[in-house]
């Protein structure tokens, strides 16, 4: 196991009717920016919960925060927050109003010229503006780290940066907001949650028995209640209950914690929205089966692993147990209805030239943390998904 320091602050209010608490945890002095998605929550009961439990407080709003944060839409908000002095935030939403936040807390005591830098040049956050989540989507982990991720649309760029300085104070996380969902955003919800959990597991073994269990823990339970959340009539709260810790547990830091990390189906899968609109979980869904068969061999003990320990694979030798399981896991994802080919949204070889160029421009050696797979190595995985 290598060395590593964990450190994560958040509060969790977790279960029904806990948004009733998050005003325990405001100053009440404070002068708030309320923000939220396209509007859903005006539509599902979520946002009059929200403003009951902030009586007394002053805030303003900010909507429209997209599916895939936009710079330019991020920054109509810092522009707010640096005006009306605002001194607390208030996120309501799925991961991408959480990451979209992040952004707008550390853009608006950014000290540099362009907030961009932050995500394109790694430029370092020393000040940030405090904020809460009230989590309506569990997907991204984002209500209990430090990470997000910024798309902007001048350059058809999505970058992601973190920072201790945009942890969330607290965040609320009541399954039953997850109840209006509709399907594609369960489904997407789950395999966000495994594939999260994937990039810190299936690498190299080391020597980490507490953090491997924890990741084949929470991909069993995936692999249990995701297609329950996705055939059953109505949503069960036990089974969104699970699904929302699950999601929490596999990004708070804890799995990645003295581990060597991947992030390659990521880094690929980020191109892709950005390129073509995908949902960041359909890209993850096409990608992650051509990162484990490429990896096959150079990751083949930590594949085998996941073979026997998640998917109980006990037939064949060493090599058919791993092909088996890759197969097993895009099953998963297509069983959870989502298609996980390129061609099945249109997408074709000029793409990946695309893609491969924009890696290389930026000057990356490799994809990913494991340095196993280098750029023109991703040729090969997406033309394989094709």
């Amino acid at each position: 196991m290598q060395n590593f320091n964990y450190y994560n602050p958040v509060r969790i209010l977790f279960g029904k009717g806990k948004v009733e608490e998050l005003k325990n945890y405001i100053p009440q002095d404070a002068n708030i920016l309320l923000t939220y998605g396209g509007g859903s929550i005006k539509r599902n009961g979520i946002y009059e919960a929200v403003v009951e439990s902030l009586k007394g407080h002053r805030f303003l709003e900010f909507g429209g925060i997209e599916a895939n944060p936009k710079y330019e839409t991020l920054m109509q908000a810092v522009k707010i927050v640096k005006e009306q002095n605002i001194d607390f935030i208030l996120a309501v939403g799925g991961g991408s109003v959480l990451d979209g936040t992040k952004f707008i807390a550390a853009a608006a005591l950014f000290e540099g010229d362009d907030p961009w830098d932050i995500l394109a040049k790694a430029a370092p956050i020393k000040a940030a503006v405090p904020f809460g989540a009230v989590l309506t989507l569990a997907a991204t982990g984002s209500e209990m780290n430090g990470n997000f991720v910024v798309s902007k649309s001048a350059t058809q760029e999505k970058l992601a940066a973190g920072s201790e300085k945009v942890y969330p104070k607290f965040s609320v996380l009541d399954p039953e907001y997850t109840f209006s969902l509709p399907q594609r955003q369960v489904a997407n919800g789950i395999i966000d949650s495994y594939v999260h959990t994937m990039e810190q597991y299936l690498t190299y073994p080391m020597g980490t028995e507490v953090q491997d269990a924890l990741a084949e823990g929470i991909l069993r339970i995936l692999i249990q209640e995701g297609p329950k959340a996705i055939e059953s009539e109505k949503p069960c709260y036990e089974n969104r209950s699970t699904l929302m810790w699950a999601a929490t547990n596999a990004l708070n830091g804890l799995l990645s914690c003295g581990v060597v990390s991947d992030w390659s189906s990521h880094q690929i899968g980020h191109e892709l929205t950005a390129l073509h609109g995908l949902d960041h979980a359909v890209s993850l869904a096409v990608v992650l089966p051509g990162v484990l068969e490429f990896t096959k061999g150079m990751r083949s003990e930590k594949l085998l692993q996941y073979a026997q320990n998640v998917w109980n694979i006990s037939e064949g030798d060493d090599a058919e147990k791993c092909m088996s399981a890759i197969a097993k896991t895009e099953q998963f994802f297509q069983q959870l209805g989502v298609k996980t080919r390129l061609s099945d949204y249109g997408i074709m070889e000029d793409t990946i030239d695309l893609i491969v160029k924009r890696f290389t421009d930026r000057g990356y050696p490799g994809i990913g943390y494991s340095g196993d797979i280098k750029v023109h190595d991703v040729a090969t995985i997406l033309k394989s998904r094709i």
